[in-house]
């Protein structure tokens, strides 16, 4: 009689093992699906996402300190690279920081980050390069606002990421 209760008491334990298993399993495709799971990508990565609300700030249920918070609104914005030959280089949907140089005496930085290139328009029949070569970045309205006001003053150079 011992080993019959030993038997049911073994594959009890061992059903318990496999549910177990499959909520680790769930859990971990919902956080996968959900974003949660810290992927560990900077927040430079995550450009055209605001910031969650105030740390600390949950919500009724108290399930989550993050909230959702409403997408960004991305525009296109043109943007004009000092350097043709780096505009060469990029491709629609690549990911760049887009750098404004100070002019005379000043430094530069940055503008944008992770900005997405949205098109690359082909270059002028002419072959200019004297001024650059235009791109355009989806970005939000600030951002693009930002780099429109920065345009009139000087160059901009990109880092591709």
């Amino acid at each position: 009689m011992r080993g019959g209760s030993a038997h049911r008491l073994r594959r009890a334990v061992w059903r318990q093992r496999r549910a177990t298993a499959a909520g680790l399993a769930l859990t971990a495709a919902a956080l996968a699906v959900s974003g949660l799971g810290g992927s560990g990508a900077e927040g430079g990565d995550r450009a055209g996402h605001a910031a969650a609300g105030p740390a600390g700030a949950s919500d009724a249920a108290g399930a989550s300190p993050h909230r959702a918070s409403p997408p960004v609104r991305l525009v296109s914005a043109p943007v004009r690279i000092a350097d043709a030959a780096t505009v060469r280089l990029l491709r629609p949907g690549d990911r760049v920081d887009v750098i404004a140089s100070g002019g005379s005496g000043g430094g530069s930085r940055v503008l944008a980050k992770g900005a997405r290139v949205a098109q690359v328009p082909p270059a002028a029949a002419e072959g200019s390069t004297e001024y650059g070569a235009l791109i355009v970045l989806s970005v939000p309205r600030a951002t693009a606002a930002t780099l429109a006001g920065a345009g009139i003053s000087g160059g901009f150079a990109v880092i591709l990421c």
